[in-house]
């Protein structure tokens, strides 16, 4: 999987997140930490781009609902316990839709994923990236 960062400027300050090949087991960390290292230095708005994301598995959507949590302020889950984590979802869900964590293009398996496990009703995801951006 490779990660890209990049900065953009709407009303507010946008970190854009770009996403390329799997995200799984082997890769839902460093992704974690990308957007952690981001939040660290002030980055309080994040779109993740998945245009190019190729595959998510349970692993991926917990490193979905660690950035969503991290933005809000919220403690995060130990996501080396991924069935807990996995199961603290429902605390997100209950938030409503995200407001400081947004979802570019994903590839259609992806957003059939996401809407299965039921992300897409908590999570804003877009077409169109200047879109996006104005949104937060």
């Amino acid at each position: 999987m490779e990660i890209t960062v990049s900065h953009e400027q709407g009303r507010v300050a946008v970190v854009v997140v770009k996403v390329t090949g799997q995200l799984d087991g082997q890769t839902y960390q460093s992704l974690i930490e990308k957007a952690r290292d981001a939040y660290e230095v002030g980055a309080r708005d994040i779109l993740l781009d998945l245009g190019d994301l190729t595959y998510i598995s349970s692993a991926g959507l917990v490193s979905l609902h660690t950035i969503a949590l991290m933005v809000r302020g919220e403690a995060l889950p130990d996501t080396k316990k991924s069935w807990s984590t996995l199961k603290s979802m429902d605390k997100t869900r209950d938030g409503g839709k995200q407001q400081h964590f947004k979802l570019l293009n994903p590839r259609a398996e992806i957003l059939n994923v996401l809407e299965m496990v039921g992300f897409s009703d908590f999570f804003e995801v877009f077409t169109d990236k200047q879109q996006a951006i104005d949104s937060f």
